[in-house]
């Protein structure tokens, strides 16, 4: 396990910036994106948090659209998403940067 106690230049240490990431999903990873400038783990955690959440509301929408089959698919993206969230928030708090198969590199190739 990779401790982190180091301050990001948002002043808060990069383990709780890393899990505020993840707090409101896309949302708070794309402000943690954008404000800090400094600590690749809290900019690590933020892009995952963007193409984590964004995705899987997107594929969430498209297929609430689709009749009974979509239906069913974004009922059992609800838990998924909920196991993910609480996983990676676990996970950036303890100080690990934690990559999902895919978006974890694609999150370090964008940081």
């Amino acid at each position: 396990m990779e401790e982190q106690k180091t301050k990001s230049s948002t002043g808060l240490q990069s383990n709780v910036g890393g899990l505020l990431c993840y707090l409101v999903g896309w949302i708070t990873g794309l402000i943690f994106f954008l404000i800090e400038k400094e600590d690749p783990f809290v900019r690590f955690h933020a892009m995952q948090s963007i193409i984590t959440f964004a995705s899987l509301s997107v594929l969430s929408i498209v297929a609430g659209v689709i009749p009974i089959i979509g239906w069913i698919i974004a009922v059992l993206i609800w838990p998924l998403s909920l196991v993910l969230w609480i996983l990676l928030m676990i996970k950036a708090y303890q100080g690990e940067r934690f990559k999902l198969p895919v978006v974890g590199e694609l999150a370090e190739k964008y940081i």
